[in-house]
């Protein structure tokens, strides 16, 4: 076998197969003999079937090993082979047929007419037409290759040179062979490169490399145990590697889709949801377009199976995330205020309030920190919840402070409240004030903007009356020329005055 890259078809391998001949009287094996051709068969698109000399009944016979493949192949599983008009499926799988004669010695001529190769072989592999039982012989033969190989094609070869070099003939170059035969081997290699089709098997697969190799290996292994190799097992044994890959690289598409665009944690769960129903999507493209009769949807039952396996464990993992994340946040956030509660810091007078309104400082801190994921709610009220006691704690502290102090402050507290209310309300009118002057500085702005746009406008608008008066003025001197042209043909047609006839 040589493989070698295509001479005329880019992206395409030109395999060569080579197998010993048939009928070899030293082997005397009949059923090797068939096995090869059977082989050789198989794995073509393309049949080249070489004998020297002419077309006689022996090559006609040694050919007629597809009668015998009836007995060696099958197209589907259980087909009956028993009669050569049952096998249309494995017939439409067969190669082209190209016979090739060496040394060829006779004319090409029928009934005193020149003809071609192909007519040669049509007449060679003519049957009788005679119901006479003694043909049979001479006609099955004929009718079997005839059915099997529907296309076909001949070319003869003269001797390539001399018949006392031909013990040279590896070394010698194409200016020392007969002219003849160095153009009838280019016609046959110019017929080879642009005839010869891609091995395709039923279901339109074409045959690479890969598939090569499971073709080969599927139909010796059948043959050496002395099964029926069957076109349709090897179609399906394709189809498992096939979809097997192909569910592969959907899988590889969904993680490179996921790994690309998902950052854990998402904010929501439909977010996760929906970046995989995207990747999923792609996934089954990716699934579809290299995977080959899954007819019962095997593979893609699996594909989605394997999906959303691993929806789940995203969604378990985006959940441990976010978890972890909350988590941190938290310490990071919170771990001031704690550490201010053991220092005391909230243990006095107003305490209380102040760890509630330090609290709701930070929980409103926590709520801005982006990518919490979807325990982020969850996680805060545990949180807090778990803080309740020592929330208790600091209120009672404050209460007995409180209380225990409370006539001794009771003004101060009053004319404290009474600042920080004007420093309130101080707040507020500067608040308000500095709202007041940013809405009038965004109102002029908006002001200065529609004066822009209503005199970009009517300037516009200026510009187009004023246009559409030039278009007007010219269409009006147009219609002007057009009517003064009209009168002037008129009076230069009108007849002399003394030859005009009222009506």
């Amino acid at each position: 076998m040589w493989c070698v890259p295509h001479p005329e078809k880019p992206n395409h391998t030109l395999v060569l197969l080579d197998t010993e001949g048939l009928g070899d009287v030293e082997k005397g094996d009949n059923n090797n003999d068939a096995q090869i051709f059977a082989l050789a068969i198989l794995l073509s698109s393309t049949f080249v079937y070489n004998t020297m000399n002419k077309i006689d009944q022996r090559a006609i016979d040694l050919l007629y090993y597809v009668t015998e493949l009836s007995h060696l192949l099958r197209a589907e599983s259980s087909p009956n082979l028993d009669r050569v008009e049952d096998t249309a499926d494995f017939v439409s799988c067969c190669p082209d047929l190209v016979w090739t004669l060496r040394d060829f010695y006779l004319s090409l001529e029928a009934d005193g007419q020149l003809i071609t190769a192909d007519d040669y072989l049509e007449t060679s592999l003519r049957p009788k037409q005679d119901t006479d039982e003694s043909l049979q012989n001479f006609n099955l033969p004929r009718l079997c290759i005839q059915k099997f190989f529907p296309v076909k094609k001949c070319f003869i070869f003269d001797s390539p040179t001399h018949r006392k070099k031909l013990a040279q003939l590896e070394t010698l170059n194409n200016n020392e062979l007969d002219p003849d035969f160095v153009q009838q081997v280019a016609d046959f290699c110019y017929y080879i490169f642009h005839s010869s089709k891609t091995k395709t098997l039923s279901g339109g697969i074409k045959v690479n490399g890969p598939h090569l190799k499971s073709l080969v290996l599927t139909y010796v292994d059948a043959i050496s145990r002395g099964d029926l190799p069957c076109m349709e097992n090897s179609v399906l044994a394709l189809a498992q590697t096939k979809n097997s890959a192909a569910v592969k690289k959907a899988i590889a598409h969904y993680d490179q889709q996921m790994g690309q665009k998902l950052q854990l944690p998402t904010d929501t769960l439909q977010e996760l949801l929906d970046l995989h129903r995207a990747s999923e999507k792609g996934a089954i493209e990716v699934f579809m377009k290299n995977s080959f009769k899954d007819v019962d949807q095997k593979f893609q039952r699996e594909l989605q199976t394997l999906l959303e396996t691993k929806q789940d464990d995203l969604c378990k993992q985006n959940l441990e995330a976010s978890s972890d994340r909350c988590s941190a946040l938290l310490r990071d956030i919170f771990g001031p205020l704690e550490e201010d509660v053991k220092q005391g810091i909230y243990s006095k007078p107003g305490g209380h309030h102040q760890f509630i309104q330090k609290t709701e400082e930070l929980k409103a801190k926590y709520y801005q920190e982006p990518r919490k994921g979807i325990q982020a709610e969850e996680a805060l009220r545990k949180y807090l919840q778990s803080k309740e006691s020592v929330s208790d704690t600091i209120l009672q502290t404050d209460l007995v402070l409180t209380k225990r102090e409370k006539e001794m402050e009771e003004a101060r507290k009053k004319a404290e409240a009474a600042k920080a209310k004007a420093q309130m309300l101080k707040n507020i009118q500067r608040q308000n004030q500095l709202m007041m002057e940013k809405r009038e500085r965004l109102h002029q702005e908006q002001v200065r903007q529609m004066e822009v746009n209503r005199a970009n406008y009517l300037a516009q608008q200026q510009r187009d009356m004023e246009r559409r008066l030039q278009e007007e003025a010219a269409k009006q001197e147009e219609r002007i020329q057009a009517e003064r042209r009209r009168l002037q043909q008129l009076r230069n047609a009108a007849p002399p005055e003394d030859t005009c006839i009222l009506l």
